[in-house]
């Protein structure tokens, strides 16, 4: 038995029937994720249904950094003193009108952690930029914090996450 989905990094797939019911992010998927690719902005990774090859999904991961400052003081307290700390960014994550309601949004993310985890830097936490109310509930739903200032960005230190959504 296969399993029903794979992911993979964005290459050649066919990416025009995709539709996640948001416009900016379907035009990045078929535009300019292939150049932030090339350019080494950021990794895009696709869910693709195995039976038709059609991407169901995607995300993109890049590095980053958030202040100290930003972060609330009973998780700041137990860093050390650098201005900075690095983390995972999940900058889109989107799943196809037709494959909503499978959870899959949770693979998307569950995968990206995993990735982030498992890499050779070192990485304090995942931050999200979420880009309505429904997508800050879906990232609260698995755990992640807003930033006092800001709250559509929401981080969840990674050992957190690891702990939480990886089994």
């Amino acid at each position: 038995m296969t399993a029903p989905y794979r992911i993979e990094r964005l290459a050649k797939q066919n990416r025009k029937t995709f539709d996640c019911g948001v416009d900016r992010l379907n035009r990045y998927l078929k535009q300019q994720a292939s150049q932030d690719e090339r350019r080494n902005v950021a990794a895009c990774y696709l869910l693709i249904e195995q039976a038709t090859d059609r991407v169901a999904g995607f995300y993109t991961l890049s590095a980053g950094s958030v202040l100290l400052a930003d972060l609330p003081p009973e998780k700041a307290k137990k860093l050390p003193r650098y201005p900075t700390v690095p983390v995972g960014r999940i900058g889109r994550l989107a799943v196809d009108e037709d494959f909503k309601g499978q959870k899959l949004g949770g693979v998307l993310l569950v995968d990206a952690i995993s990735r982030s985890s498992n890499s050779e830097l070192g990485i304090y936490a995942m931050v999200v930029d979420a880009k309505d109310e429904d997508a800050v509930r879906f990232y609260e739903h698995h755990g992640f914090i807003a930033f006092g200032s800001a709250p559509q960005v929401l981080f969840l230190p990674l050992s957190e996450a690891v702990k939480r959504l990886l089994p």
